[in-house]
């Protein structure tokens, strides 16, 4: 019998529970995995709180890495004994062992372990989506703004910008946040909690603003993010930490200097499996090459997951974190 962590209603922290699971032998097109670190990531905590609704009951997570114990009927990509990472649906990566669609895993190289990846795929692959490609990228010696840089996708945005030749206005909650965001190559860091971070912008730029602002804050920072844009600059909203955006007039666009706005979502650029393998690959050769460096900063034993969500929510976190069955 395995272990696994579920929830049958939304709510806080205290909802995840750790029970005793069944898994079946792996169906068709399936492997089965048995995950050696679980990726701990914020849209967990929507899945928790009810933001994201999901039929209930239901297992949580969507990213680990481990190794194949068995492969169901059709698959030929993978065997038993494989190395292997995923970072998207099926929900349920919280487990000891999980069936997972075979298409949406990837082989892991030499070179890279399993807690490292586990700290990597879903971040890494939001930031080589975002950075690299959407209908408008930045390009070399332009600057950008990036909230929550010493988050785990911020954390690999300024290293991989900075690769790029891209200067990152960086928002962080504490001079300990601004230290580590400066060392993985922010170039600019705002304490938001002490400075106004649109006049912060205005002086760094020179009043020239920024041609993109990503963020994945949401209702807090909507507002002055659009303030900081040069006219057609593109806002990117991927995240909701603070809460949702709410309803906008569309005319705010036009008057602030006829803006854009996307809300992407990583399965957006990764749905079809070359575009999943293709990106991976792009993702662990920098890694690889040590042009990103990657690695949790926090551990939990998976039964803890309440308390890896409670120090999340609580900013108690920096980087990556993983959680190991």
């Amino acid at each position: 019998m395995a272990h696994a962590i579920r929830f049958s209603k939304t709510g806080g922290p205290e909802v995840l529970q750790w029970e005793d699971v069944n898994v079946p032998q792996p169906g068709q097109g399936e492997v089965q995995i048995r995950h050696k670190a679980v990726g701990l990531n914020y849209i967990d905590t929507y899945h928790r709180s009810g933001l994201y609704p999901m039929p209930l009951p239901s297992g949580i997570g969507l990213e680990a890495a481990g190794v194949v114990e068995a492969v169901g009927a059709g698959v030929t990509d993978f065997k038993a004994g494989d190395r292997v990472a995923y970072c998207n649906g099926p929900i349920g990566a919280y487990s000891e062992v999980k069936n997972h669609p075979a298409e949406r895993c990837v082989k892991l190289p030499e070179g890279i372990g399993f807690e490292q990846a586990a700290s990597m795929m879903l971040q890494g692959l939001t930031v080589q989506y975002l950075l690299r490609r959407m209908l408008i990228v930045p390009k070399q010696g332009d600057t950008i703004l990036w909230h929550a840089a010493a988050g785990g996708v911020g954390l690999i945005a300024c290293q991989w910008a900075r690769a790029l030749g891209i200067d990152i206005i960086g928002t962080v909650s504490s001079e300990e946040k601004a230290k580590l965001a400066k060392e993985n190559g922010c170039t600019h860091t705002v304490i938001y909690t002490r400075e106004d971070f649109q006049a912060r912008v205005m002086e760094i730029t020179g009043g020239r603003k920024v041609p993109i602002v990503y963020d994945s804050v949401g209702k807090d920072t909507w507002a002055k993010s659009l303030d900081c844009l040069q006219p057609r600059g593109l806002m990117v909203s991927f995240g909701n930490s603070s809460g949702p955006v709410g309803p906008t007039d569309l005319g705010i666009l036009s008057a602030k200097g006829s803006l854009y706005v996307t809300r992407p979502t990583l399965m957006s650029y990764v749905g079809k499996r070359e575009e999943l393998v293709a990106a991976a690959k792009e993702l662990f050769d920098l890694v690889l090459a040590g042009k990103v460096k990657v690695g949790p900063r926090q551990s939990y034993p998976l039964r803890e997951a309440a308390q890896a969500h409670r120090d999340l929510e609580g900013r108690k976190t920096t980087g990556s974190t993983v959680l190991v069955p």
